[in-house]
């Protein structure tokens, strides 16, 4: 029954990473482990995705988006 306990966890394509220091600050963007840009806000993850072929119709939804050292309102450093 060890099968069952076990939750499957699908890793997202898309990752936005912790917030850089910066003038304005930025968190990188990636979809599939690859770079595809920097962004400022939570327009501009929608843009990247949306550029590389990406609808994103819900930015908590964890099996498409990962958001690494801080949420999705998360844009300035700490």
């Amino acid at each position: 029954m060890t099968e069952g306990s076990t939750p499957h966890i699908s890793p997202a394509r898309i990752t936005v990473r912790g917030v850089q220091p910066g003038n304005p600050p930025f968190r990188i963007v990636e979809v599939d482990g690859e770079f595809i840009g920097r962004a400022m806000s939570m327009t501009d993850v929608l843009l990247l995705a949306a550029e590389m072929g990406i609808v994103i119709h819900d930015l908590d939804d964890m099996e498409v988006v990962r958001w690494v050292g801080g949420g999705k309102f998360t844009w300035t450093p700490h």
